[in-house]
C-alpha cells in the first residue's frame, strides 16, 4: 500500500549547502564576500557531460531548470580529506574517526524551475532498498557512497595515492555513484552536487546565528547528544548537529527526516528573511564556513547562480518525501530497510515536479503541470490534520 499524507512545508540538513551559496543576492557587499567562494571551496567533479546545464547570464533569471543533489555525509573527515581532530569528533557525539560509515545520512533532491523564483525539495529515505548503479545490486541507497568509495580505495592505492589525496578522489568516486544511483531511482538527471560533512554541518548553523525549531515533546539520546526540551528553542552547533541526526528514541527514520526538512524550513527563513546579507559579521561567517565544509561539482559558478535566485524567497520552498510501502522490509544482507517501489517513485517524482514550462536535463516533459504536497507515515498513522495539534504545538514536531 502506498503510504502518503498531507505534505510537510518543513524541510533538512545538508539543503544548508543550497541555502548558504544559492539564495544570496541583496546586497554589494553580499556579493563582494560570495567571491571568496570562487578560489576557496572544495569540488569535485563527479556530474556526466550529458547532466551538465549551460550558465545564464548573471544577474538574469534562470534560463533552464535544474535538479541538485544535497547529501550530508557521516564523515570524520574535513572537505580536503584531512581527519577531524578527536575533539571536535567528541564535541559533535561522532565517535572515533575510526567510527564514520562514510554514507548519506541525508539526501535531498531539490528542483529549481526556470525563473529560480521557487524551488521543490524532495527527501529521500537513507533507508530505501534500491538497486544500486553500476551493478552492486539490491541494497539500503545510503550504501551507495560507502560502496563506491571502498571499491575506489583499492584501485587508488593500488597507484600509489594516499593520505588525504586518497580521501578526496575516492570521495569523487563514491559521490559518482551515489548520483548515478539516485538518477536510476528517481528517473531525474541530476545536474549539481552539493555535499556537507559533520563539523560543517556544525559550523554553518553557527554561522548564522542559530536555527529556530520546535518539539512536540522532550527528548534525551546519549547516542546523538540530543537533549532538548519541548517547544521552541534556538539551536546551532553541535547541538543543531544532534537535533537532526538523532535516531534513537524517534517513532521511525521518517521523524528523523521531518526534523531535517524542519530545520532546513527554519534555515532558510534564517537567511533568506532575517538580513543576513545586510549583517557584515554574520554574512563573513557563512560564507568562511561554506569555503571549510562544503564540496560541490566542479563547474558550478555559484556566485552567478545566486545572482539567478535573487527573487526567491523562504516562502517559495516547498518540501516533500518519496512514498514509502514499509518502514520495515526484511532485507537478506542489510537487516530491515525501508520498501519502495521504484515505479511509484518515479510517477510521484514526475508529478511533482514536472511542469509544461520547465524541465531539468534529463526530465519528461509535457506533465500535469501540478505539484502535489506529499510526505510519508509510519504503517497504519492516521493521516495528520490541521487540528490534530494543540495550537501551541502547531507545526513542532517529534
Amino acid at each position: 500500500m502506498l503510504l502518503t499524507s498531507r505534505g510537510r512545508r518543513i524541510g533538512g540538513r545538508i539543503a544548508l549547502g543550497l541555502v548558504s551559496t544559492a539564495v544570496l543576492g541583496v546586497t554589494g557587499f553580499a556579493w563582494t564576500q560570495l567571491s571568496r567562494l570562487d578560489g576557496a571551496i572544495v569540488t569535485a567533479d563527479v556530474i556526466a557531460p550529458s547532466a551538465r546545464v549551460p550558465d545564464g547570464p548573471a544577474g538574469e533569471p534562470l534560463k533552464v531548470s535544474r535538479n541538485i543533489l544535497l547529501v550530508g555525509i557521516d564523515s570524520r573527515t574535513d572537505s580536503n580529506g584531512n581527519p577531524l581532530p578527536q575533539h571536535v569528533l567528541d564535541a559533535l557525539h561522532a565517535g572515533s574517526d575510526d567510527d564514520g560509515g562514510d554514507t548519506t545520512d541525508t539526501m535531498i533532491v531539490v528542483h529549481i524551475p526556470a525563473g529560480g523564483a521557487k524551488a521543490t525539495a524532495i527527501s529521500i529515505p537513507r533507508d530505501s532498498y534500491v538497486d544500486i548503479a553500476d551493478g552492486f545490486g539490491k541494497h539500503k541507497i545510503n550504501s551507495a557512497y560507502s560502496r563506491g568509495k571502498n571499491t575506489a580505495m583499492t584501485t587508488l592505492r593500488a597507484q600509489g595515492l594516499s593520505g588525504p589525496q586518497l580521501e578526496v578522489k575516492a570521495n569523487e568516486a563514491a559521490a559518482k555513484l551515489t548520483i548515478q544511483t539516485i538518477e536510476q531511482f528517481t528517473g531525474l538527471s541530476i545536474n549539481h552536487y552539493a555535499a556537507v560533512n559533520l563539523a560543517g554541518f556544525s559550523a554553518l548553523s553557527e554561522a548564522v546565528g542559530g536555527v529556530e525549531v520546535c518539539l512536540n515533546a522532550p527528548v534525551q539520546d546519549k547516542f546523538s547528544g540530543a537533549a532538548f526540551p519541548a517547544g521552541k528553542q534556538l539551536l546551532s552547533g553541535p547541538r543543531a548537529l544532534a537535533f537532526v541526526r538523532q535516531r534513537h528514541g524517534l517513532p521511525s527514520d521518517l521523524d528523523r527526516i521531518a526534523r531535517q526538512q524542519a530545520f532546513l524550513s527554519s534555515m532558510a527563513k534564517t537567511v533568506l528573511d532575517a538580513g543576513t546579507f545586510t549583517d557584515p559579521r554574520r554574512l563573513s561567517a557563512l560564507v568562511g564556513a561554506i569555503q571549510g565544509s562544503v564540496v560541490l561539482d566542479r563547474g558550478w559558478d555559484v556566485v552567478g547562480f545566486a545572482q539567478q535566485l535573487r527573487g526567491m524567497s523562504s516562502g517559495a520552498l516547498k518540501f516533500q518525501t518519496i512514498p514509502v510501502q514499509s518502514l520495515s522490509l526484511p532485507t537478506p544482507s542489510d537487516g530491515d530497510a525501508v520498501k519502495v517501489d521504484p515505479a511509484e517513485v518515479k510517477a510521484f517524482v514526475k508529478t511533482a515536479l514536472t511542469s509544461t514550462s520547465a524541465a531539468a536535463v534529463g526530465e519528461p516533459t509535457g506533465g500535469t503541470g501540478i505539484k502535489p504536497v506529499a510526505a510519508t507515515s509510519p504503517v497504519g498513522a492516521p493521516s495528520p490534520s490541521k487540528s490534530s495539534a494543540p495550537p501551541a504545538m502547531a507545526g513542532c514536531v517529534n
